[in-house]
């Protein structure tokens, strides 16, 4: 359990926010621009001159030349068009109540539980889930940090160490063959499953952290110098902060950060000040960690491209909650985490457009990543394979080809679907709880549910579920600058999956409420 100082109580603001059918417009539009992150999945790119600002520039020219309305900063892109719509007509966005009664509350009050989708059959998939522990059933909420494993991806881990163990490429025999296939299976399944236009855009890393600290040492020192400056959001997980800091030392390079409201929203127009021509690289989570905002990232990502700068995409908190699509975001670099996406620990990928991935330097050199070498002079291969050096997480890209194959066979529209269900009816069930406060409340968001409570530490709060049968993390998350911001240095975070239910929910509302009677 991670650790922190501090009771995590703080000074945050206001009440829990309601994520459900009745928003106040402003709520409505923000939720509708957080949407963008799903109906990316199908949009098409935009072209550089789709985004140039008219006459007059600043903020809220540019949100009308990307988004076609003459409104406020916080008005949402235009709805899609009628195809579009009828294509998406059945895919919910985060912060909708789907349910077929009245209202989220309606369903917590009469403790029927409703679902979008029935997850009982996925929750079977799922060995690790039917176990107890300190002689309670098992409830796994803390997916944030990792998900649990269907066993589709256990067998496929062991078929490999079973039958098919061998080393990749170049080998004659058979078992290396199968071994490549199994391989290069997991690069071509990160290729289709987030929307790149080749599995010759994908590297497999290790995950989130190692692709940005790939990019960070290879496209970062090619191109980043004194005086030059790396934008990033206060929404960041340290992962997204540390291999930057440690550019800018290196460089002389300055790093600016996007803040945000009360509610962990990102402040857009002040985005937009921070952009200059001698912004190189931008930042961005896709979805906080700590939080669960959905960040507009096509919106943001053209706003940076209208200035030159490269933006590098952290979606390891994102890809297993709806659709993605890196062409559509015009994302330059992408990267995620197959533990994160119920695969494999120790496995991830890199996405980055051709083009960029040609003209970087390798990282690390050794077997796989060469042409030719002589004691004088080394050919290195093309990418991806030159940024793969060293035998490769072979069993682990064959568990995340099978963790995505698992993922195809659901669909992330309905996953989308029963998640944003799911956040709503936990929303309604935790505001139940008196002196329970939620932290992160901006409409649209996924499933992560930070609170701190005035009756008893966050650490204890965390201590307690566990003797209930229930995880969640306690602690900072790994994102010490965004809970600062909101005057914290920890927060408890139950945080959903797929496999997740309404019974889940009502089992940690119930300990919650009996972890109040012994604070008090």
């Amino acid at each position: 359990m991670s650790s922190s100082n501090g009771n995590g109580n703080g000074n945050g603001h206001g009440q829990p926010a309601v994520i459900g059918p009745e928003f106040v417009p402003d709520e409505a539009m923000m939720t509708r621009m957080a949407a963008e992150a799903l109906r990316s999945a199908a949009l098409p790119a935009m072209a550089p001159e789709a985004v140039t600002a008219p006459a007059g520039g600043g903020a809220e020219a540019l949100t009308r030349a990307f988004i076609g309305q003459g409104s406020p900063f916080s008005a949402p892109p235009l709805p899609p068009p009628p195809d579009l719509s009828r294509l998406l007509s059945g895919l919910h966005i985060p912060g909708e109540w789907t349910g077929p009664i009245s209202s989220p509350e309606e369903s917590v009050l009469a403790g029927a539980p409703v679902q979008a989708t029935d997850p009982a059959a996925w929750r079977n998939d799922f060995p690790a889930l039917h176990q107890q522990v300190h002689g309670k059933d098992l409830v796994w909420l803390d997916n944030a940090a990792t998900t649990q494993k269907p066993q589709s991806v256990i067998d496929a881990i062991s078929a490999y160490y079973e039958q098919d163990n061998s080393n990749v490429h170049r080998a004659a025999h058979a078992l290396a063959g199968r071994a490549t296939d199994a391989y290069e299976s997991g690069r071509k399944a990160v290729a289709d499953f987030i929307g790149a236009s080749s599995p010759d855009e994908i590297v497999i890393v290790r995950g989130t952290t190692e692709a940005i600290n790939l990019v960070a040492q290879t496209y970062g020192r090619q191109e980043v110098g004194p005086g030059d400056e790396i934008v990033l959001t206060m929404l960041e997980h340290h992962a997204n902060i540390v291999p930057w800091q440690m550019l800018a030392r290196e460089t002389g390079a300055r790093i600016r950060v996007v803040p945000m409201t009360d509610r962990g929203e990102l402040r857009l127009e002040e985005y937009e000040k921070l952009l200059n021509p001698r912004v190189k690289i931008v930042g961005l989570t896709q979805v906080s960690n700590a939080l669960g905002t959905v960040v507009p990232v096509p919106l943001m990502t053209a706003m940076a491209h209208r200035y030159g700068a490269v933006v590098v995409v952290d979606g390891a908190q994102a890809v297993s909650h709806f659709p993605v699509n890196v062409a559509a975001m015009d994302a330059d670099f992408y990267a995620i985490s197959g533990h994160k996406l119920f695969g494999p620990t120790g496995v991830g990928a890199l996405y980055g457009k051709k083009s960029l991935l040609d003209a970087m330097p390798p990282w690390q050199g050794g077997g796989s990543m060469i042409k030719d070498v002589t004691f004088e002079h080394t050919v290195y291969n093309e990418a991806p394979e030159k940024f793969e050096a060293g035998t490769p997480i072979i069993a682990g890209a064959a568990g995340l080809a099978a963790a995505i194959d698992y993922l195809n066979a659901i669909g992330m529209e309905h996953v989308a679907e029963h998640e944003q269900m799911l956040t709503a009816y936990a929303t309604q069930a935790l505001a139940q709880v008196p002196g329970l406060r939620m932290i992160g409340t901006a409409p649209g968001k996924i499933g992560v549910l930070s609170f701190v409570a005035d009756w008893m530490d966050t650490e204890d709060v965390g201590a307690f579920l566990d003797q209930e049968g229930i995880a969640v993390r306690a602690g900072h998350h790994c994102a010490q600058p965004c809970l600062r911001a909101l005057g914290l240095e920890a927060t408890v975070r139950p945080s959903l999956a797929l496999y997740n239910t309404t019974g889940d929910v009502d089992a940690l509302v119930a300990a919650l409420h009996k972890a109040r009677r012994a604070g008090a």
